[in-house]
């Protein structure tokens, strides 16, 4: 799947990623303006790493960053490339702490509530954990489905598993032991793009899927509490009022319970808030913009960042005003960084026009009943042609020529056949032949 640019937040510490390289940063108003830029392409190489499962060499990837998440605690940073690898950082101070390589590529990955393991979901429907306090472990198998995974979280606690894939499940598994399954969140009627455990409330999810809906669940007993149809929600109507989207992200801000939506290749960002008493989501707003957004993430001490595709103003922050999210005009935090991203305005520029891969997800759907009964309905109508008897040929007069000898009209006489030639016509019985003409 292709990966547009990224943007994560955990405390005041900030990344920005596109392409195959992300820069770090802090959100803090201190005169702390250091900055950490990685380039995957730079990273270090393995002797596996050009090597398929059956030891043959394969294709060399682009380096291009699909996935990227912060720990709880902010103090480690992981993200997965084209190339296979799994990249692990230190974030206080940052530093790369090892490169080690993954079986196929990655669509997902979370950090457990402990930080001691990284789980990564692939495209083969598998998730390996890899060992945080042993940077350089080998993976290691936890579980799979029998498609595409396109998501995974953790419970705040750390006991359960939750998986979300191409087949319109979200799977509850037990952490200690994944064969075991808690809960499977049946409802999507398209492949399910994201999951989040709401983390105030551990035991809610959010989800959405292709299907233009965002649910709410109590997954461990797999029940579904509400949903949102977001088409019924477009205000106005704009130019993607007909076409199939699906969320890239689910963003939670814990002061308020408030809930923003970004949908792929829409420049809206739906904003709900999650009543827990009621265990319903109320829509609020949506928030437009006039260029594509790549990404949001919430900041509990500001609000709401929004990453775009806008050279001026590539970050935008909003926060809540008497009731309604609005674009903040005047922030140092957003002018300082937007400057570091116009230096690095390079990484976001190959974004532009890329979108997450979840246009080939649809499933995709045959009429060929149609084809079938038309086809049907002429080969029927050709045997009837078949069937029907043909008129005999006219005589020289325009009539046509009848036998003078009728079948039952001599005593002893049986007619075998007619054979007419021409104007001459010859019966031939069991004792005699009659020619007429």
């Amino acid at each position: 799947m292709a990966s547009s640019a990224g943007l994560a937040l955990c405390g005041q510490a900030l990344v920005v990623r596109g392409g195959s390289r992300f820069l770090a940063t802090t959100t803090a108003s201190s005169d702390d303006d250091s900055l950490f830029t990685y380039d995957c392409s730079t990273a270090e190489k393995t002797s596996q790493e050009n090597k398929g499962e059956d030891g043959q060499p394969v294709e060399k990837g682009s380096d291009t960053i699909l996935a990227s998440t912060f720990s709880k605690s902010g103090s480690y940073f992981a993200l997965t490339d084209d190339s296979k690898r799994l990249i692990l950082f230190r974030t206080k101070p940052w530093q790369c702490l090892s490169v080690r390589t993954v079986v196929r590529r990655c669509t997902a990955l979370t950090f457990t509530a402990s930080e001691e393991k990284v789980l990564v979901a692939d495209k083969s429907g598998d998730v390996y954990s890899f060992s945080v306090l042993e940077p350089h472990g080998c993976g290691k198998l936890e579980l799979g489905h029998l498609s595409m995974l396109l998501d995974v979280a953790v419970s705040p606690d750390d006991r359960y598993v939750l998986t979300a894939d191409r087949d319109e499940k979200i799977r509850v598994s037990w952490a200690l032991a994944p064969h075991n399954i808690e809960s499977f969140c049946l409802g999507h009627t398209e492949f399910v793009s994201r999951i989040f455990v709401v983390p105030d409330h551990p035991e809610l999810l959010l989800s959405s899927s292709g299907d233009c809906t965002l649910r709410l669940w109590d997954y461990r007993h797999g029940q579904e509490l509400h949903c949102c149809h977001l088409t019924s929600l477009q205000e106005p109507a704009g130019p993607w009022s007909d076409k199939r989207f699906a969320a890239s992200r689910i963003s939670y801000w814990s002061r308020d319970s408030c809930v923003a939506l970004l949908c792929d290749s829409v420049p809206v960002v739906y904003v709900f808030q999650l009543d827990a008493p009621r265990r319903q989501l109320v829509y609020r707003q949506q928030l437009s913009f006039q260029h594509r957004v790549w990404d949001v993430a919430f900041e509990e001490s500001q609000g709401l960042w929004v990453l775009q595709d806008c050279r001026d103003a590539p970050l935008v922050l909003c926060r809540p005003v008497d009731g309604r999210w609005q674009p903040v005009p005047e922030n140092a935090t957003g002018k300082r960084v937007c400057t570091h991203l116009r230096g690095n305005w390079a990484m976001l520029e190959g974004s532009a026009g890329v979108d997450n891969g979840f246009s080939s997800l649809y499933k995709a759907t045959f009429d060929n009943m149609t084809t079938y009964l038309k086809k049907k309905e002429e080969r029927l109508q050709q045997q009837l042609r078949k069937k029907r008897p043909k008129n005999p040929s006219p005589g020289p007069n325009g009539q046509a020529k009848k036998c003078s000898i009728q079948p039952g009209s001599a005593p002893g006489i049986h007619i075998l056949k007619f054979h007419r030639r021409d104007t001459h016509v010859t019966v031939f019985t069991r004792n005699r032949t009659f020619t007429s003409s």
